[in-house]
């Protein structure tokens, strides 16, 4: 098993997120690729990398399969048993998350969000990246790669530090309701340097949820494939207030701070 080291707790601590090697079981990501390109949308279709560019013509807006522009997330498998063993309950990812989180504190996973696919965009103009977080209760993210992503191939890209930044600017330390102070500090962090998290298949990504983060521009020519799950307490409480200390419910972070 893959297990996190106290300098891994602390890079995560001070930069918000944690690349992790060559973790993922190689069977199970075969069979996500497999199952990815067995159902493809159209217009794409499997050995014709011309059909892969994007952007999608139009929104398709379906929860199993949903399309827009250069993205398209493939839901449908999310509540699988072999996907679920893929990342959310693999003994290392899990493991790793307790680290962090408390050991037996975690809700049963019975569903990842799908593989999400990341279109090349060809010869297009490069566009400006900007970052967001997400709006929905969780503590800790994970993203794992079932193919290799290079440099600029539509990688996890994070803002480094951001998730300090960000944390005060909610009335509340899991829901999204923003202060006034969002927008200016929305805007002071796209001007900071971002890190794009490229990878190899089985390389996983934590964050935390009030990291600033992107799905990064993909000029290569391969579909990005990725799983995605976010993890929570089952004593998270949407109510209540940031506070002092951003790590006051991981007690795993809080015993590595503290020695």
């Amino acid at each position: 098993m893959v297990r996190l080291t106290d300098e891994d707790i602390r890079f995560f601590v001070r930069e918000g997120y944690l690349i992790k090697r060559g973790v993922l079981n190689p069977d199970l990501m075969a069979q996500g690729r497999e199952r990815m390109w067995r159902n493809l949308p159209p217009p794409l279709e499997r050995g014709k990398p011309a059909t892969w560019i994007g952007p999608f013509a139009e929104p398709v807006d379906d929860g199993a399969s949903h399309r827009h522009r250069f993205m398209w997330k493939y839901r449908e498998p999310g509540g699988e048993d072999w996907m679920l063993r893929l990342l959310a309950t693999d003994p290392s990812v899990m493991g790793m998350a307790e680290q962090l989180l408390g050991e037996g504190t975690l809700v049963d996973p019975d569903r990842i969000r799908g593989i999400y696919c990341v279109l090349p965009e060809g010869d297009a103009p490069p566009r400006p990246l900007g970052c967001h977080v997400d709006a929905h209760p969780f503590h800790l993210g994970v993203v794992g790669y079932i193919d290799d992503v290079g440099p600029k191939g539509g990688g996890f890209t994070v803002w480094p530090g951001s998730h300090r930044i960000f944390y005060p600017d909610f009335p509340t330390r899991y829901c999204f309701e923003r202060t006034p102070s969002y927008q200016a500090h929305l805007e002071e962090v796209n001007r900071m340097p971002c890190a794009d998290c490229h990878g190899n298949a089985g390389d996983i990504v934590f964050w935390h949820h009030r990291m600033g983060h992107s799905v990064g521009h993909n000029r290569s020519t391969r579909i990005r494939q990725a799983v995605l799950y976010d993890y929570k307490r089952t004593d998270l409480d949407e109510n209540a207030p940031p506070g002092d200390d951003m790590w006051a419910d991981w007690p795993g972070v809080r015993a590595v701070l503290m020695s």
